[in-house]
């Protein structure tokens, strides 16, 4: 059903593609963890629906508000919504123009789907040096996301 709805609210293949990849590495990020593993797998597919309309960081928000519309339940909006990066604290959500909220991965489920997200590349896997290396090209090498993901790295490999 999750890939379906992909197709059907508009989502462009290079999504589908990329969302599948996510889906594998984030099962793969779960395999020995006391996670819901049709949870992780339903996000992870999932997690960028809104791409449908927007590729800014708002296409978080915006996948949350179409799961939302569609009855998902909210552990499933709540993934969708706190994926980016590494989280979005309130501080920093407000200064991008997204609503007044907190957007960190709070969950296991979360914080694997997060963190899948980040370790694809489009659809090709990619380890954390290029992750950190490709954010601070972009970023700044001081950006506060940095230091988040090495956080979230070392959170989920000290559960690994």
């Amino acid at each position: 059903m999750s890939l379906r709805l992909l197709r059907v609210v508009g989502c462009p293949e290079w999504v589908i593609d990329h969302s599948l990849a996510v889906r594998k590495k984030a099962l793969e990020l779960s395999r020995e963890l006391p996670v819901d593993m049709k949870l992780v797998e339903e996000g992870a597919i999932l997690h960028d629906i809104g791409r449908c309309r927007t590729s800014g960081v708002e296409h978080a928000v915006e996948g949350a508000r179409i799961l939302e519309g569609f009855g998902y339940p909210p552990e499933v909006v709540r993934i969708v919504e706190r994926h980016v990066g590494a989280g979005i604290p309130p501080d920093e959500a407000k200064a991008l123009g997204l609503p007044p909220g907190d957007y960190m991965p709070r969950t296991l489920e979360e914080k694997i789907v997060a963190h899948a997200d980040n370790l694809i590349n489009g659809s090709d896997e990619v380890d954390i040096d290029f992750v950190i290396k490709k954010w601070s090209d972009r970023l700044g090498a001081n950006h506060p996301s940095i230091e988040r993901l090495k956080r979230l790295h070392e959170e989920l490999l000290g559960h690994l």
